[in-house]
């Protein structure tokens, strides 16, 4: 309640931040990576109608890199398509996802078979899960979700899991059934933020909590600024009876497999979930953690932290580390600012912290980002991971960026966690990492995803569309969704010699 007030009072005396909420500027202190081209999924723009397909349309439109422990690589292109790429890095098409699904949307970036991840025993069982959106068409399936307060006649969008059982795991093209595990309505005018990660946590061993246990990203469903009068509702965020906003946790398994609590769609809760043991049958126990706006991309570092990337409105790009039950402020906060939407103000306003919270005297019931940056530097924080592998200097940091300019960011990891603890002012310090090339005479030449993208596509692409993957070793692959190229992050080669990780 003191906290409470003391916001209040400090919103009724202040003005919002008028820019730069951030003055200290990203630099780049030294770091350099070497990085090469690893292959090129094929060209898929002009398959779709153009009113179906983004504009301008780029060459293939990657989204996630994955390996499986079998040394199998895969990426999606989310047209439709999931490809195998060999140990030639040629490419060959595992599965055609699109064609399962005829109501698919293709016309937003985040939008079309947006991501997938493999079961951890899918040697044995053949499982592996996809997300994706939909048109709401004639006869289409109720969704098991929709934002309280709407009804079936709102709803505008799906955002699909599926579950695939290829019927043999070794086989390198797919063959086998699917089962439908959760379908979200949105009820916004444009497809903004759908669902756009499942994810296992890749560190957890079987006799794990984890082990085996899916999560989804942490989505608004397009209620920042999806369009229509439904847009900037804060009403809609900060619910623990509601999907909206939270990143979830399920075990994958139907009900009537594992005998367990039902959720929402044809999967189990697990009962380590906090609101699935809360006692109270109002909180949705699938529920994980909430107050996100557009936590896309989820990852994990080997002694179990979690981090989420979460893409912010107007001012801030935030990097969390993830907690059981944790409330990380959407619409209520952005950054370790207060967001104007939630008392009275704009949504694209922020307004200052008083200091006795920032500094943790008193403490609110939010969860704080652990490192973050502001509009000056980007627009969209992307994928991140913990890097401990073969490039010296990037061992010890989480290395993330920015979509819109593909700028890679890192951040020491022991400052990630010291941050996280309790008081909203202590973050991590970001450096940029600046990526080179070797000519064919060995000669270093620095460059940016962009550089590299427009001499792929032969013009400047709109925005750099970066996304960041990583190999079952360890190693970066950074891609774009303008050329559809995978390239990689690499020790210095010193003579322009290719690289593989395979």
């Amino acid at each position: 309640v003191i906290s409470f007030l003391i916001v209040q009072a400090v919103y009724a005396a202040a003005e919002p931040i008028k820019s730069n909420p951030i003055p200290e500027p990203i630099v780049k202190r030294g770091i350099a990576v070497e990085v090469v081209e690893l292959a090129r999924l094929p060209a898929t723009r002009g398959i779709r109608p153009a009113d179906q397909d983004v504009r301008p349309a780029g060459w293939a439109r990657i989204n996630y890199v994955r390996d499986l422990p079998d040394g199998r690589r895969f990426a999606n292109d989310s047209r439709g398509f999931l490809y195998i790429i060999d140990s030639s890095n040629q490419t060959h098409l595992y599965a055609n996802v699109g064609a399962a699904f005829p109501n698919a949307n293709y016309k937003r970036l985040e939008s079309g078979f947006i991501g997938f991840a493999f079961h951890p025993e899918f040697a044995k069982n053949g499982l592996f899960y996809t997300v994706h959106s939909e048109y709401v068409r004639e006869n289409a399936r109720r969704p098991d979700f929709i934002p309280i307060g709407y009804a079936l006649k709102d709803v505008t969008y799906h955002n699909v899991i599926t579950e695939w059982h290829a019927t043999n795991p070794s086989a390198n093209t797919f063959e086998g059934t699917r089962r439908e595990l959760l379908r979200v309505g949105h009820i916004v005018e444009n497809l903004t933020h759908p669902m756009g990660a499942v994810e296992f946590n890749p560190f957890a061993k079987p006799g794990d909590a984890d082990y085996g246990l899916l999560y989804t990203s942490g989505s608004d469903l397009g209620f920042s600024n999806g369009g229509g009068p439904q847009a900037s509702n804060p009403a809609q965020t900060q619910r623990t009876d509601s999907v909206i906003g939270a990143i979830l946790r399920i075990d994958p398994r139907s009900p009537s497999v594992s005998h367990g609590q039902k959720g929402l769609g044809d999967y189990t809760i697990p009962m380590a979930n906090k609101f699935a043991s809360d006692g109270n049958p109002a909180t949705l126990g699938e529920i994980y953690a909430y107050g996100f706006r557009n936590a896309h991309r989820l990852s994990w570092d080997t002694d179990g932290t979690m981090f989420a990337s979460d893409i912010g409105m107007d001012n801030i790009e935030e990097v969390n580390i993830v907690h059981n039950g944790g409330n990380y402020g959407w619409m209520k906060r952005e950054g370790y600012f207060i967001n104007g939407r939630s008392v009275g103000g704009a949504l694209k306003e922020l307004y200052p912290q008083p200091a006795e919270i920032l500094d943790g005297k008193n403490k609110d019931e939010f969860i704080y980002p652990v490192a973050m940056y502001d509009h000056d530097e980007g627009r969209s924080v992307t994928d991140g991971f913990a890097y401990h592998g073969k490039i010296a200097a990037l061992n010890g940091k989480f290395i993330f960026g920015d979509i819109q300019r593909g700028r890679i960011f890192a951040a020491d990891l022991a400052a990630l966690k010291k941050a996280d603890d309790g008081i909203p002012r202590t973050v991590a310090p970001i450096e940029e990492v600046q990526l080179y090339i070797r000519d064919a005479s060995g000669k270093r030449v620095d460059v940016s995803l962009s550089d590299l993208v427009e001499k792929t596509m032969g013009a400047k692409p709109p925005r750099a569309d970066l996304h960041i993957s990583r190999g079952r070793d360890g190693e970066l692959f950074i891609t774009s969704r303008q050329d559809g190229t995978i390239r990689m992050l690499v020790p210095d080669s010193g003579a322009g010699t290719s690289a593989s990780n395979r």
